[in-house]
């Protein structure tokens, strides 16, 4: 791993508690109690990971989380008090990939912090080679490109992963368990609500009608599949 984890949040006994949950698995972290020092600090210390708290006190970590991407693809766990679909929706629109709310696990946060690496590394490595066509969809797994009817079209590594995933293996129906499992690269923990919200975002971005999909349709009661065909 190149960097280390960056961890921005103003309560101080969460920082600690991540802190050493982290050191203890071998990583080097920087923390972090606000948004200025968050940014200030990552111009010193490269990093391979965020961890951002919602709630900071000179801003939030949705504008911190938009910056960072401006500067950096690595990935990003957002931190919040709030459970709604719509917030989490929010955070992941500006670029975050995952999206844990408090009061959390930091035996799970690691868990996923580890397998976003894993996902990092890979994506960043050229582990995978050749190109994916499925229908209208083309996946260029070297260059993490995607286009769809002709037309690119920007996805997160998470969506990238989730369609990576279905397009592979058309017809073939995924409950999301499955594709947490598959696309985090670890076992279910918790809610499973991430999956859903990436999904809308995924649907917004590939197909003509979102709510009527064509593409990645849903098998009402089991999961989600591609099209065979489609």
């Amino acid at each position: 791993m190149r960097g280390s984890i960056l961890v921005v949040d103003d309560e101080t006994t969460i920082r600690e508690v991540v802190t050493l949950n982290l050191e203890a698995e071998g990583f080097e972290v920087v923390a972090a109690a606000d948004c200025a020092s968050a940014l200030a600090t990552i111009e010193v210390h490269p990093c391979a990971l965020a961890i951002l708290d919602i709630m900071l006190p000179d801003g939030d970590g949705i504008e911190l989380a938009r910056r960072l991407r401006e500067r950096t693809d690595i990935p990003i766990v957002m931190l919040s008090a709030r459970d709604s679909d719509v917030d989490k929706a929010v955070g992941l629109g500006v670029g975050a990939d995952d999206y844990m709310t408090k009061p959390f696990s930091p035996v799970e946060l690691v868990a996923r912090v580890k397998a976003h690496l894993r996902r990092y590394a890979v994506h960043n490595g050229g582990d995978a080679d050749g190109c994916l066509t499925a229908g209208p969809v083309s996946i260029d797994l070297d260059r993490h490109k995607v286009t769809v009817r002709g037309e690119d079209v920007d996805l997160t590594a998470k969506e990238f992963d989730i369609l990576h995933l279905l397009a592979e293996h058309p017809g073939r129906v995924y409950t999301k368990a499955q594709i947490y499992e598959h696309v985090w690269g670890e076992e279910v923990f918790g809610d499973l609500g991430t999956i859903q919200v990436h999904m809308r975002r995924l649907r917004i971005k590939i197909e003509i009608n979102p709510d009527d999909p064509t593409l990645v349709t849903t098998v009402w009661g089991i999961g989600y599949r591609f099209e065979e065909g489609a």
